[in-house]
């Protein structure tokens, strides 16, 4: 089944970039600097509600402070991050590893397909549950890395040798950075340091995504991942260096995402949505095929445990916002049976 104009908008990679300002972390956290640098960043939020993430040191994460009273509802909450603390080295070892895999004979790659009765974990083509929906033209390699108990280790590849290793770094890596943004996003809010952090939870589920998006003969027909927000707290894309093919929404236009190499787009999810009642709103984004170039990227899903209950954290509401959304618990699963119909989850959580 292809797509047809109404199933996701034209697909055209002829698109206006988005052209996305940088904020300076180190710029926001310094008493000579914080106050012209957060009215910069209020006024980013204010007009386009995503930014670029600049100057992290490597000691970034432990020198965090944030503070800002404003509340306007973001209508579209995405940025890049560069200067994370995260070596470029590193970052190449942990595409590398994920071309490898996917350069495999088919014979070898499907010694870690999934099972679709048992879930979504482990290598496969393409998502189809039923005849009638269109298909993504995609490979993925889907793991649960976190929590420790929930891996999964036999759909972990042992080929390339290192792949293990160099997944279970990056993962710790995810770990802390997601922790730093949770927080922040509480002082963003003047709230509680760490509210955004317990509503979050202990044993919180990461899940690493590796998608390949072969070339493609008919990119104008084909969508590589059909349009939707992410049922996430917060998602971190590492993009293809050379290819682009991530496309946003924003006031009913798609817009090209540029490719920054080192850069990770982090998106907010259905489920900080649903935390700051509506403050931040998880955008809508695509991803479309290129006819001469393949393209690989590694995401990383960040996700409440599913015994977690997720409601607006307190703060969000008052007189002049009332409340939007109900608590919600294992949202993940309200998530995928939406997606596959092409649908937004985060309706039903609306009071």
């Amino acid at each position: 089944m292809i797509y047809k104009g109404s199933d996701a908008g034209s697909l055209d990679t002829c698109l206006p970039l988005i052209d996305i300002p940088t904020i300076d972390f180190v710029l926001l956290t310094s008493p000579e600097s914080s106050a012209q640098e957060l009215e910069k960043l209020r006024s980013v939020l204010s007009s386009w509600g995503c930014f670029q993430v600049s100057s992290l040191p490597l000691n970034f994460f432990d020198k965090i402070l944030i503070r800002t009273s404003n509340t306007h509802c973001l209508n579209f909450f995405e940025f890049q991050a560069i200067n994370h603390g995260i070596e470029p080295a590193f970052l190449d070892k942990v595409k590398a590893v994920g071309r490898q895999f996917f350069a495999l004979p088919a014979e070898e790659k499907n010694k870690y397909a999934r099972d679709i009765a048992i879930g979504f974990e482990g290598y496969a083509n393409h998502i189809i549950n039923g005849e009638e929906q269109a298909f993504d033209w995609i490979d993925r390699l889907y793991l649960i890395t976190g929590p420790e108990d929930r891996k999964q280790l036999k759909f972990w590849p042992e080929n390339p040798e290192s792949f293990r290793k160099i997944l279970e770094e990056y993962n710790a890596k995810m770990v802390k950075l997601n922790e730093f943004l949770l927080k922040a996003i509480g002082l963003a809010l003047n709230l509680e340091e760490n509210c955004f952090l317990d509503m979050y939870g202990e044993e919180a589920t990461m899940i690493a995504v590796y998608n390949l998006y072969p070339p493609c003969p008919r990119p104008d027909l084909a969508i590589g991942l059909k349009p939707h927000a992410d049922g996430t707290a917060f998602t971190y894309l590492l993009q293809d260096k050379e290819v682009e093919g991530l496309q946003v929404l924003k006031d009913n236009q798609w817009y090209r995402v540029p490719v920054i190499p080192e850069a990770f787009v982090i998106n907010v999810g259905d489920q900080i949505e649903i935390m700051s009642n509506g403050i931040f709103k998880s955008p809508i984004h695509r991803v479309v095929t290129d006819s001469e170039r393949g393209r690989m990227s590694l995401a990383v899903f960040c996700l409440p445990n599913p015994n977690q209950e997720v409601g607006p954290v307190n703060g969000v509401v008052n007189e002049a916002r009332p409340r939007l959304y109900k608590t919600v618990k294992d949202y993940t699963s309200i998530f995928y049976s939406y997606f596959e119909k092409g649908t937004r989850p985060i309706e039903s959580a609306k009071i």
